[in-house]
């Protein structure tokens, strides 16, 4: 049984290389023939194609599926990226919508505070930042008026939404604003709508907090923080921020004024109230002299007499 399979094995190779040699003799038979340059060549090889290659469209239908297969799949891979692209672009255009929501309501809201006047009296003098000495220790500004704008010492500092600080140092052409953050800071406040008074405490941080509340009870994060008055530090009414609360439960204050843009102030000039230290200075010396011309004076102890 060996021997035979040897036998077998003996006769099968030399027909292999027999097959392979004729077949490399072929290739290169075509290969010669495809490379002769001759007008009776040319003509045969114009034959053989004509004979043979159309009767092949079945071998090429693969060949053509794959092709097409793969262009089609390059397409779907390029529409896959546009997708891809379209909503990344679709996603900013989202965020460029927010934003632009977020300057409408704040225009409107500049636009609003433009318009009103918290008292007829009070003017401003706009400014314009020249420099940020902020540190951990000092928190302040520099702006290009001073003495000769008629600036002063303590007058109120807005960057148009909400106050920012005080005027404390004035120079002939400079002066510098105490921010509200600065530890120096204290500004008499009321939380509303509850009525509460407070005291405003900068400690070097954007938020600075509350103390000296009176009902902390009546207080919730959101409330509105306006200037009191009281003292005659600010005028009163001036917005502050908002009422929050740190992850400790301290009471603080969110700033309206936008510090990390600050650009052009507006110092709010306030020259104080008309004193009064006697009751006759209610009445205005005018109003004084048209009452006694129109009405008569009478003795008030001899009125009680006679009564």
């Amino acid at each position: 049984m060996a021997r035979d399979r040897n036998q077998g094995e003996d006769y099968v190779t030399p027909l292999k290389r027999l097959l392979i040699g004729l077949l490399v003799l072929c290739l290169i038979s075509i290969f010669i023939v495809w490379r002769i340059d001759s007008p009776r060549v040319e003509r045969f090889r114009a034959m053989v194609v004509d004979r043979f290659v159309p009767s092949f469209e079945w071998a090429m239908a693969p060949v053509t599926g794959t092709i097409n297969l793969i262009r089609d799949f390059q397409s779907y891979q390029r529409v896959v990226d546009q997708n891809k692209e379209l909503r990344r672009e679709l996603q900013q255009m989202k965020a460029w919508k927010e934003a632009a929501l977020q300057l409408e309501q704040e225009n409107a809201r500049l636009l609003d505070l433009n318009n009103v006047r918290l008292d007829p009296r009070l003017t401003y003098v706009t400014g314009v930042v020249l420099a940020d000495s902020g540190s951990p220790f000092r928190q302040s500004v520099l702006l290009n008026i001073g003495a000769r704008d008629g600036i002063v010492d303590g007058w109120a500092a807005m960057d148009g939404i909400g106050l920012v600080g005080r005027i404390s140092g004035v120079g002939k052409t400079t002066s510098r604003v105490i921010l509200l953050s600065d530890s120096s800071s204290r500004i008499p406040a009321t939380v509303q709508p509850s009525g509460q008074t407070a005291l405003i405490v900068g400690d070097n941080s954007i938020a600075p907090h509350i103390d000296f509340l009176e009902n902390t009870d009546q207080v919730r994060p959101g409330d509105r923080v306006v200037s009191s008055g009281d003292g005659g530090v600010f005028p009163p009414g001036l917005l502050i921020g908002q009422v929050a609360s740190d992850p400790g439960g301290r009471l603080r204050v969110h700033l309206a004024a936008d510090y990390e843009r600050l650009e052009f102030l507006r110092v709010l000039r306030n020259h104080g109230k008309e004193k009064i230290n006697e009751p006759g200075g209610l009445i205005s010396p005018a109003d004084l002299s048209q009452n006694t011309s129109t009405v008569p004076v009478t003795d008030p102890v001899t009125e009680d007499g006679d009564g």
